[in-house]
């Protein structure tokens, strides 16, 4: 493997917008979807710019996000599971080394609309060095990527406390305290300041600007 690994597939699981960003609660239905739509379609077109990164795959049964993600050239499967994150993930990164060879792939949380490209490819770079790798959210408890090398499974443990699961299973935490934005997931309207702070991406901006949100 060379630093960086251009080998890398990245995996972004998506759920249907209308069941996503629940903790939203002070906005709108219809303004929860928008943004559920938006901020993986910033995360997507970072991955997609790193130089680290060969494919990044979409996992999602929304139509909508698919054609979206599609036209800015990513890969789309469907969540076939439909059972839950976890067996969505294992789900992409199987499609992933079936089309692509035996890659080292990245489950990337979809949440992330501040990610940089330069950041992602800081993380792939010392995840690159681990047979599983992960890097915990902005809190500390969760899990914003997980990682694994060429011939090695993923084993996910998304979920509450994930960063502890993830750890518990041999994964290694990375130090990824300076790469901010790939830690930043948006769950409530707290985070959605701090990532306004740090930056989001153009589909998020467009998407708070049409839907007239002032936070």
């Amino acid at each position: 493997m060379s630093f960086a690994d251009p080998g890398w597939v990245v995996v972004v699981p998506v759920k249907h917008s209308s069941v996503a960003k629940s903790r939203l609660a002070n906005l709108s239905a219809r303004a929860r979807a928008v943004l559920a739509r938006a901020f993986p379609l910033d995360c997507v077109a970072a991955g997609l710019s790193s130089s680290a990164v060969a494919h990044v795959l979409v996992v999602t049964d929304d139509a909508t996000v698919a054609a979206t993600v599609r036209d800015l050239g990513a890969s789309v499967v469907a969540d076939e599971p439909d059972s839950g994150l976890n067996p969505a993930l294992i789900h992409g990164c199987t499609h992933a080394r079936e089309h692509w060879g035996d890659t080292p792939v990245a489950a990337l949380s979809g949440d992330l609309p501040s990610l940089r490209a330069a950041e992602l490819t800081g993380a792939l770079s010392m995840a690159v060095v681990h047979k599983r790798a992960f890097v915990s959210d902005a809190a500390g408890t969760g899990t914003t990527m997980l990682t694994a090398g060429r011939g090695v499974e993923l084993e996910p443990q998304f979920g509450t406390g994930s960063a502890d699961a993830h750890r518990s299973s041999g994964a290694i935490e990375l130090d990824a305290s300076e790469l901010v934005t790939v830690r930043r997931d948006v769950d409530t309207e707290m985070d959605l300041r701090d990532a306004l702070g740090l930056g989001v991406g153009g589909h998020t901006r467009r998407a708070l600007q049409d839907l007239g949100v002032v936070l």
